[in-house]
């Protein structure tokens, strides 16, 4: 492709309203324009990147024994009730109606589509398993979109959905589709890691996300440095020390109130009475789908929210208002604790409190704490379990062995669905002896262009993008320094040429600009591999090669170009740990 005839609209700084790398990076490289909050138009250069992640995705996935399909992006209103999601999805469903007042919402996912179709045409084991996929485009209403197609409203999505007959044939397609997503992330060259991950609104029994590993991630992944366990902080376990007999509260003195005037906090509560967080019950008010419940945890952790509406069960989760606490406590915001309180109140317990007693905690009266709380005796505790952040200095809860934290961005999550969606909308077969039993299911979705942002965050520099050989839009750069030089000119046009001859998409820079312009713009727009000529390497029969990813230049002759480049080129691609 000659740049001069190309639409590359590059731009010089960055962006106000951009605020992470591949943001600025895809607006500055001229890959996308916004259109509106979370919403852009795809450019030349980004569709062509998408495009590529597309294609290896649509191979693993052929190679995996998915069938392609394309479903509709307008979904009818009464499939989604079947479910129950058309209310529990929330506001990022976004809900329209059509010239008869029928409702309908854009397509965020499509289990309720795919389950429909399916449960019209299957209806025996012998069609069974099967798995078809869909690369699509995709709508979520988000509540405050940001980081360009990092975190969009619209953007293209890879989702496949398989069914099968019973158990044993779901955990095959699952692993299946997770060795598949592997190959696809190995193949684009990216630095990922599968984790545990709660299933959230799509349900099931479990699930695993794939996360590129880079500084900027939204997500914090907890993982081992001598196992393979690795979970995002909603899902990770917590592994408790030894275990010790119950606690002895035979000794615990009777309950005393303590006036600690002005302290509502953790760090003001135990300031004010000398003591440590850990000897303190932190009780924490929310609501579950508008019902009450009351979660304990020890003063110096953090309450893992998804645990606890997991355990509990239900949809919506919030922290209970300041009314609330008072209508459930009798007392202001800071002052809640367990002994006492309104016995309609469901309490929830983190089990580490198991291991120790004697503890303070609210009074529920203003300005008033407990002392010599003792949990088994003075309060009524439905359920002891894991219900914390997991920490830093936690063990693995797999060998107990030291974990680490790091950043990912997700790319990539896998569902074992179960008979959730199956149950609920009727898509049933008959098995080998005629009994009519519901499909097993799994799910399994790839942000396309997601992926090309998060490939950026983990590959730039301060000069721009640096774009793995697999994905980046044109693999290579031929710039061409003649200006009015024709025979510059003539042994470009003759070296363009026999690129492309070998099958590699080529960018040739032939435009009208400055050095210092196109090498800037090679840099940004991150083309693994930078081809220079100029009068004077003509003059001495070699041509400047440059590797993007290490900067490292070297001279190829052009006498036997051909011979010289395709060795290059394979050095470039195994620098990246990537095959030809």
């Amino acid at each position: 492709m000659r740049l001069s005839k190309y639409y590359i609209p590059t731009i010089k700084e960055d962006p106000a309203d951009a605020e992470v790398v591949s943001h600025k990076l895809l607006l500055r490289a001229g890959m996308i324009r916004k259109l509106t909050s979370g919403i852009y138009n795809y450019l030349p250069l980004g569709l062509r990147s998408i495009n590529k992640v597309a294609k290896i995705v649509r191979e693993e996935m052929d190679r995996a024994g998915a069938m392609e399909i394309s479903m509709p992006m307008v979904q009818p209103a009464d499939l989604w009730v079947e479910t129950g999601r058309w209310d529990y999805y929330g506001k990022e469903l976004l809900r329209l109606k059509d010239r008869h007042g029928r409702d309908y919402c854009l397509g965020p996912t499509h289990e309720e589509v795919i389950t429909d179709l399916i449960r019209g045409e299957i209806s025996s084991y012998k069609q069974l398993p099967i798995n078809l996929y869909q690369i699509q485009n995709k709508f979520r209403d988000e509540i405050r979109p940001r980081f360009g197609l990092m975190r969009g409203r619209e953007f293209i999505m890879k989702d496949a959905y398989s069914f099968d007959k019973d158990e044993e044939g779901a955990e095959a397609s699952y692993w299946g589709m997770f060795e598949a997503y592997k190959a696809a992330f190995t193949r684009i060259g990216l630095r990922f890691k599968p984790v545990q991950a709660d299933s959230g609104a799509i349900g099931g029994d479990f699930s695993h996300e794939f996360m590129v590993l880079a500084d900027t991630g939204e997500d914090t992944i907890a993982s081992c440095k001598s196992c393979e366990f690795g979970a995002n902080l909603e899902k990770a376990r917590v592994k408790l020390p030894e275990a010790k007999p119950e606690p002895d509260e035979s000794n615990v003195p009777a309950l005393e109130d303590v006036a600690t005037p002005g302290a509502h906090t953790v760090d003001e509560v135990c300031n004010f009475l000398s003591i440590s967080a850990d000897k303190l019950v932190k009780t924490l008010l929310l609501t579950i789908d508008g019902k009450p419940v009351a979660a304990l945890v020890r003063g110096d952790r953090e309450l893992n929210e998804v645990k606890l509406r997991n355990i509990v069960g239900g949809n919506e989760i919030e922290m209970a208002d300041e009314a609330m606490v008072r209508e459930i406590t009798g007392a202001p915001v800071g002052f809640a604790g367990p002994a006492g309180l309104n016995k309609d109140i469901s309490i929830f317990a983190d089990r580490e409190l198991c291991m120790s007693t004697d503890w303070v905690a609210g009074a529920n009266k203003g300005d008033t704490h407990v002392r010599h709380l003792a949990l088994g005796r003075d309060c009524t505790i439905e359920r002891y379990a894991d219900l914390r952040v997991i920490e830093p200095t936690d063990a693995c809860p797999e060998c107990g062995k030291p974990i680490e934290f790091t950043k990912g961005i997700e790319v990539g999550h896998v569902f074992k669905l179960g008979t959730k969606y199956s149950e609920s909308m009727d898509a049933t077969f008959l098995d080998e002896n005629g009994k009519s039993k519901h499909m097993v299911m799994g799910c399994y979705g790839i942000g396309v262009s997601r992926i090309v942002a998060s490939a950026i965050e983990q590959n730039h520099d301060e000069n721009g993008c640096i774009f793995p050989p697999s994905i980046a839009p044109f693999e290579v750069v031929l710039i061409s320094l003649g200006g009015k030089d024709q025979d510059v000119a003539d042994k470009a046009e003759q070296l363009y040429t026999e690129i492309t001859n070998l099958g590699v998409e080529v960018a040739y820079d032939d435009r009208k600009e400055r050095p210092g312009v196109k090498f800037a713009e090679a840099d940004l727009i991150g083309y693994p591999m930078q081809l220079v000529l100029g009068g004077k390497g003509l003059k001495n029969g070699i041509i400047e090669a440059k590797c993007r990813k290490s900067g490292e230049k070297i001279e190829l002759p052009l006498d036997g170009f051909t011979e010289a480049f395709t060795s290059w080129r394979a050095e470039v691609w195994e620098k990246w740990g990537l095959n030809l």
